[in-house]
């Protein structure tokens, strides 16, 4: 943990985590055409509003998690939020979400490493074992001209401790290109570990898909370059073939286009995309079965879909919400235990449980 964030750490006010009793929300309105809201997300009853929130996964959620702030093991992740009055660590105690407060700068600490000092202002590395990534470079304000790959290597046991070697490498955009968006995502994609990107190109974006081949990373597919706005990916076993496939919104004059992608061979195939979406999704398995479905927010933001990317795309359920959402959801826990947290427009955090 970086200086910063253990001086970050001297300011937390322990409190026990109490399970959140939510509140109920009016239902909103479905759209016309759409799938009816069959539930209702309830409230979190925080002390603060949130205007940063880092899930399961993130750099941030993982130095809460094991800070000893909790003071107990956890399973089914930890979220990590502030904003103005106040944070929390959200873990699940049983059931319930359980909030442990503390305070806006040293949820601040927590989150500090997250940006390293060459990444490009305002953007968060991935992390997956000995791997980190982040765009990096100095280039237009479109973006990042690069991503910067970070890995640690074996260091040979016995003898006087030494420093981890770490190999670095640069992996460019390309010609009139930036890499666009908050973060790099990883997943294990195609038999391997992918760095995932947005890029654009004058008013054209795509998605890269970056991964290692015969020991030099580089990108290794790509959607094609269309008009509009990309969200951040979610990456599941959505179609139950047991390999992860990828799902994204495209954005264009209004609307939003829910695209599924499948990655094989160095190869980007559109599998299925409807209408209607926004933001981005994160994957749940309800039924426990392997295959997981997106949860995200309908295009007007005051619903949360539940939508199956198996064999096509077919909404499951739509949840009605409080306030439009802020951003994408994320999820504590698996199946039917499962929260599912989203991000409001007015600071609060809808909590729904399938």
């Amino acid at each position: 943990m970086c200086e910063r964030a253990r001086a970050a750490l001297a300011l937390l006010i322990l409190a026990a985590g109490a399970a959140a009793s939510p509140a109920a929300a009016d239902p909103a309105p479905a759209a016309a055409g759409s799938v009816a809201a069959t539930s209702v997300a309830a409230i979190l009853p925080l002390a603060f509003r949130a205007d940063q929130i880092r899930g399961p996964g993130s750099e941030a959620a993982l130095a809460a998690e094991t800070s000893g702030l909790l003071g107990r093991k956890v399973s089914g992740g930890v979220a990590l939020l502030w904003g103005e009055g106040g944070g929390a660590v959200l873990s699940l105690s049983g059931e319930a979400v359980a909030a442990t407060p503390v305070s806006a700068e040293a949820a601040e600490g927590l989150a500090a490493a997250e940006t390293p000092r060459d990444a490009w202002p305002g953007t968060r590395r991935a992390l997956s074992g000995p791997v980190s990534a982040y765009l990096s470079g100095r280039g237009s304000e479109a973006g990042a001209p690069t991503i910067t790959v970070r890995e640690r290597q074996p260091v040979a046991l016995g003898g006087d401790p030494k420093p981890v070697p770490v190999s670095t490498a640069t992996v460019p955009a390309g010609p009139d290109a930036v890499f666009t968006g908050d973060e790099v995502r990883a997943a294990e994609i195609d038999g391997g570990l992918a760095l995932l990107a947005l890029k654009a190109r004058g008013a054209a974006t795509s998605l890269a898909v970056i991964g290692r081949r015969d020991g030099a990373w580089g990108l290794r597919a790509e959607t094609p370059a269309l008009a509009g706005s990309l969200g951040p990916v979610a990456a599941g076993n959505f179609d139950g073939s047991g390999r992860l496939s990828l799902a994204l919104v495209r954005s264009e004059a209004g609307e939003g286009r829910l695209q599924h992608w499948r990655i094989a061979e160095g190869r980007a195939v559109l599998a299925a995309e409807a209408p209607g979406y926004a933001e981005s999704g994160a994957a749940l398995d309800l039924d426990g079965d392997g295959t997981a479905e997106l949860a995200i927010p309908t295009r007007d933001r005051r619903a949360l879909a539940v939508v199956s990317l198996k064999g096509g795309i077919t909404e499951r359920a739509r949840v009605a919400l409080p306030a439009p959402a802020r951003a994408g959801p994320l999820v504590l826990g698996s199946g039917r235990k499962a929260h599912v947290l989203i991000g409001l427009e007015d600071g609060r955090v809808a909590d729904w449980r399938p």
